[in-house]
């Protein structure tokens, strides 16, 4: 990978980590287009780390104040029903669907899913789902009124992420707005749910690759810092966004970016990977 790569990825990836688009896939997408082929799963896999310390720095008070909160109730029955412990359980409960998949599927995310075709029926078909969960979704319920059943079905949502062209955020996001969450509550708490799997995911293929001598690094981690930074650009923006917008514009995207790649894909311009 030449530093040029990695510059394009990483404002890829910071870019599209959040908004319910699919990161993997745009940068699947940008690979083939410009015929750098797949940059791997590990590459993905470690870029992902950038985004999720944006993650970390931008909601660093409300993250502090769960974790305090959620150790003392450890020992203090009477913070067992403040919020923000609840929040501790809920971020574990709903990463459990996404870490116990990811290790039994990781051999297919790292190989057979990485193909184009599939990737573009995601765009569309997660497209679609995203669409019908935003117009009737009752957009009722705040992060107050989670609930431990709420948090599996995040979770089992979050999950189907492992196929690349679902889309993290977008998959968490429908979740929560079929459960009647407003798009903001849905959003921040997809944002805290991806924490624990993404980072757990990025060291655990860091650990892999670590003793590959031909793993391009520098680049890799240049990838990863132009994430963060962009990354926390792209938070920022999108909390203010979905205050009085809806998710029409990403749907509408998602579908014409699906139709293009399979057309490019029918039409030989670039190939599956």
């Amino acid at each position: 990978m030449s530093w040029f790569e990695a510059i394009v990825l990483g404002l890829v990836q910071g870019l599209t980590e959040f908004i319910p688009v699919s990161s993997t896939a745009h940068v699947l997408i940008v690979s083939q287009f410009f015929g750098w082929g797949d940059p791997g799963a590990a590459f993905s896999a470690v870029t992902q780390i950038g985004t999720e310390l944006a993650v970390i720095v931008y909601f660093r008070n409300d993250i502090a104040r769960i974790i305090s909160t959620w150790f003392r109730s450890l020992r203090d029955a009477s913070l067992r029903s403040h919020m923000d412990a609840r929040m501790g359980w809920y971020v574990i409960i709903g990463s459990l669907p996404i870490l116990v998949l990811g290790l039994a599927f990781s051999n297919q995310i790292e190989t057979v899913a990485r193909n184009l075709w599939l990737v573009s029926a995601m765009l569309i078909v997660f497209g679609i789902v995203l669409g019908v969960a935003d117009a009737l979704g009752s957009r009722e319920r705040d992060l107050a009124e989670l609930t431990t059943r709420d948090g599996v079905l995040f979770g089992l949502g979050q999950a189907l992420a492992l196929i690349p062209g679902v889309s993290r955020s977008g998959a968490t996001i429908s979740t929560g707005l079929i459960l009647g969450y407003t798009r903001e509550s849905a959003a921040r708490y997809s944002f805290l749910l991806a924490i624990p799997a993404v980072l757990a995911s990025g060291f655990y293929e860091m650990t892999k690759i670590g003793g590959d001598s031909t793993t391009a690094w520098g680049p890799t981690l240049l990838a990863t810092a132009i994430a963060f930074f962009v990354g926390i650009a792209v938070i920022a923006w999108l909390l203010r966004y979905l205050v009085t917008h809806t998710f029409k514009v990403f749907v509408l995207y998602r579908i014409v970016l699906g139709g293009i790649v399979m057309l490019l894909l029918a039409s030989g311009i670039i190939t599956s990977g």
